[in-house]
């Protein structure tokens, strides 16, 4: 999430309690968690083992629970419980604003657009030309749709990210400071959920077609072309590439790279990245000639005995 305007660290520091290690002058243009950080955000570790990975990450600025020597280019913020300052600081510059209205009066709506019964629409979102949203979907604060898109009935976008902190307590809920984009000639399919960024986008690429109850998880990146039969599901943080297809009820992982032009049969189960141009199918998925290869053979031995 990038802020609306640069903030100095010292201000930051001063709002969450914390100590400043390093560069005190410095000025944070963003927050992120660590799977989308980049220079200028501040991001968050409160366990050791994963001190060396936030320490080493695009992030400039690290709020942690332990006072470390700041490595060249870091600022350091140690405060007593580093993902309470962190979602503070997303809930401050993404506070929750509950609609009262159907259709917000921050959404902005091309004149073109066809807005059905039933639809609700929240703040800070924008529908470009001629696209069509149909009757009982929602689509919640800070999603943006582009030009020619279709979203069918009930489908919901930009849904909280099932993203939760354990403690000795239970769940935290963090707070979803990202968006959902919908780029160009997207098609949404009845009763898909898309739910938006942790603190990142997630992103629709042009072109790309979702039959019914599809379901996308956090900060997934879809590419151009695709197409994704019913009941697909693929986990957040996830990266699919161009004109990629998924037949019915797929289920990808998360924090996975699915390569371009790769076509993955039904029900399969994807644990691992694939490679670019393959068809795969299986649980969990393989390339589909050796994966059929592997059925023979224990269908043979089993009529064998």
């Amino acid at each position: 999430m990038t802020f609306d305007q640069p903030i100095p660290i010292q201000e930051i520091a001063q709002k969450i309690n914390a100590e400043i290690i390093g560069d005190a002058t410095a000025i944070a243009t963003g927050i992120n968690e660590i799977h989308q950080v980049r220079p200028g955000d501040i991001t968050f570790v409160d366990v050791k083992k994963y001190f060396e990975k936030s320490l080493s990450s695009a992030a400039t600025f690290v709020i942690l629970n332990e006072r470390v020597e700041a490595p060249a280019g870091k600022t350091l913020l140690f405060c007593a419980d580093p993902f309470a300052a962190y979602n503070s600081i997303v809930l401050e510059h993404r506070p929750y604003q509950h609609l009262q209205n159907s259709i917000s009066p921050l959404a902005e709506i091309h004149p073109s657009a066809i807005i059905e019964p039933n639809v609700v629409i929240g703040p800070h979102v924008k529908i470009g030309a001629n696209s069509h949203i149909m009757a009982n979907v929602t689509i919640a604060e800070h999603t943006l749709i582009g030009e020619d898109v279709i979203v069918q009935p009930g489908a919901i976008i930009g849904t909280e990210a099932f993203y939760f902190k354990r403690s000795a307590e239970g769940f935290f809920k963090w707070r979803s400071g990202g968006r959902v984009i919908l780029e160009d000639r997207v098609d949404v399919g009845a009763g898909c959920t898309i739910n938006k960024g942790v603190s990142g986008d997630t992103l629709i690429g042009a072109g790309t077609k979702l039959d019914s109850q599809v379901h996308i998880g956090h900060d997934v990146v879809v590419g151009k072309r695709c197409l994704f039969a019913a009941q697909v599901g693929i986990g957040g943080n996830c990266v699919v590439g161009d004109d990629v297809i998924l037949y019915g009820q797929v289920g990808i992982a998360q924090n996975l790279h699915i390569g371009d032009k790769v076509v993955v049969l039904a029900k399969s189960g994807v644990s691992k990245d694939l490679e670019e141009g393959k068809v795969y199918f299986g649980y969990p998925a393989q390339e589909a000639r050796a994966a059929y290869k592997e059925l023979a053979t224990l269908r043979r031995i089993t009529n064998e005995k």
